[in-house]
């Protein structure tokens, strides 16, 4: 299974006062992530019947990379620019079945 393909399902529900700067930190991260290795796809979406709700969907090559990724410096500057504006965050970590 180490070598498998990871898929993450990344939920963050924004205070809704900081819905607007949590979003635009979100986009901010995309460019540089969809450059790493081992990103397969990176794609942010937002609920459309709650807007403060948004979810990352994310393959990686191997978990190793996803790891990688977490340590990047644009990972680090999102949570510093958005401490205290996330009411909720949670992170799966999956495998295709099917």
């Amino acid at each position: 299974m180490a070598n498998q393909q990871l898929t993450i399902v990344a939920r963050i529900l924004a205070k809704p006062e900081k819905r607007e700067l949590v979003k635009s930190e979100l986009i901010k991260l995309i460019a540089p992530t969809r450059e790493e290795e081992g990103c397969v796809n990176y794609d942010l979406h937002q609920d459309n019947e709650n807007e403060n709700l948004f979810l990352f969907f994310e393959n990686w090559t191997t978990r190793e990379l996803w790891q990688k990724h977490m340590e990047n410096p644009h990972i680090a500057a999102y949570m510093e620019a958005t401490e205290g504006a996330v009411a909720d965050f949670s992170l799966h970590e999956m495998t295709r079945i099917g």
